[in-house]
């Protein structure tokens, strides 16, 4: 899953057409209250949502034998260095809040990251398998005794602030479309060109609203169309998507918007754009909209700031059930609140991660899975938050800017 992310400042699609039934909302698009002050991140487009959960294959039914406490007073293993970051070892009881996380509900996550594992997880990812139904107690003791915890820290040691980095927050979109361009549905979403890969970079946003050849070029590859403009954004910066589209019989049934490519244009924010003229002071995606809707007629100057332009392709979503999450970066579905987005180049994909936010949106103290990564998530102590799918994870995601720490957890 490819999204974008920009830094920000703190401080309704059209009515459908009369042939289109109303979204009904499934079940999975409800969600248990998540521990916030006010849902919120760093990402300019967002919407909004419940989480929602990816289905995993039921786990073998033995379990090891519980492991006995560990004093943690075994001698430390040296620092280990990254491509960009060091880590350092340290006792597990500088975890803050490790004796209360429910750590069983990030074991699902896990299971994932071990549908790929690395080398050095291969043999630990069994045992992982054989403790998913054994109690949060169980599962920690077994964390001690096996894996050992380094902090991550920024390579440079002349900069301050070594320890603490930034934590944002993105999310998939739950929007409504339709098959066919008719009444208020006339925004297409696109598959890839065939002539992508010979024109470097490809047409812009405008460009492709605008210029006749994009336009001849883009005939044929419409996937679905949404009711506005704004949505499509949101789409293109979040990278996927979950969709109702009501078909040419008028069946509805929800599909994923997957990410499949880009014109290799650069990103471009669009808050930053509204920052940089003083024409907003909040460049969370509640601000932007806000902005959007005292200025309906300045929406394409806005939107065509961002040259850059994802094609999709459609992926089938279980109908009626929960589905999985969108694929990250290391090939496996994302879980709501337990997976991240890291830089590679600090933590590797399929990392269980230890983080330590506290802010004005949320206080997190939890194990999360390294999963994805996105454009804007660079440097040793960054992340981005997985929030879920639909509104109330959009408005998470849409406001979370804070500081971070993480611990890396890693095989002795």
């Amino acid at each position: 899953m490819v999204h974008q992310t920009i830094a920000m400042k703190m401080s309704k699609a059209s009515k459908a057409s009369s042939k289109i039934r109303p979204m009904q909302k499934p079940r999975f698009l409800t969600r248990r209250p998540l521990r916030v002050g006010f849902l919120m991140a760093a990402i300019v487009g967002m919407l909004a949502a419940c989480s929602v959960a990816p289905v995993v294959q039921a786990p073998p039914t033995s379990s090891p034998s519980p492991l006995p406490s560990m004093d943690d007073a075994r001698p430390l293993p040296p620092a280990l260095v990254r491509e960009q970051s060091r880590w350092v070892p340290v006792r597990w009881a500088e975890l803050p809040g490790m004796d209360r996380d429910a750590v069983n509900e990030a074991w699902p996550a896990w299971l994932q990251s071990c549908q790929r594992p690395a080398p050095d997880w291969r043999t630990l990812c069994t045992e992982v398998a054989q403790l998913a139904n054994a109690s949060a107690e169980v599962q920690r003791r077994w964390m001690r005794e096996k894996l050992q915890p380094y902090r991550v820290e920024a390579l440079d040691q002349r900069s301050e602030g070594l320890l603490t980095g930034l934590l944002t927050g993105y999310y998939e979109p739950a929007l409504t479309g339709s098959r066919r361009a008719q009444g208020a549905f006339q925004v297409p979403l696109y598959a890839p060109p065939a002539q992508l890969a010979q024109r470097k970079p490809w047409f812009s946003r405008q460009e492709i609203e605008t210029l006749p050849a994009a336009r001849a070029a883009l005939r044929g590859k419409e996937l679905l169309y949404l009711a506005d403009p704004v949505d499509a954004m949101v789409l293109h910066i979040q990278g996927s998507g979950l969709v109702n589209v009501t078909e040419p019989d008028g069946r509805q049934r929800w599909v994923r918007m997957a990410y499949a490519a880009t014109n290799d244009q650069p990103y471009k924010s669009i808050g930053r754009w509204l920052l940089d003229r003083r024409l907003i002071t909040d460049a969370s995606w509640p601000g932007i909209k806000a902005w959007i809707d005292r200025n309906p007629s300045r929406v394409n100057e806005l939107l065509w700031q961002n040259p850059r332009v994802v094609f999709f392709r459609e992926e089938a979503v279980p109908q009626g059930s929960v589905p999985p999450g969108p694929k990250g970066a290391q090939g496996v579905p994302l879980t709501a609140e337990r997976s991240i987005a890291v830089d590679r180049r600090s933590i590797p994909y399929g990392t269980p991660v230890w983080m330590k936010s506290i802010g004005p949106q949320t206080n997190l103290d939890r194990l999360v899975l390294a999963q994805d990564t996105g454009t804007a998530i660079v440097g040793a102590v960054r992340a981005d938050y997985y929030a879920g799918s639909g509104p109330a994870a959009g408005e998470l995601a849409g406001r979370l800017k804070q500081p971070l720490q993480m611990w890396a957890l890693w095989p002795r």
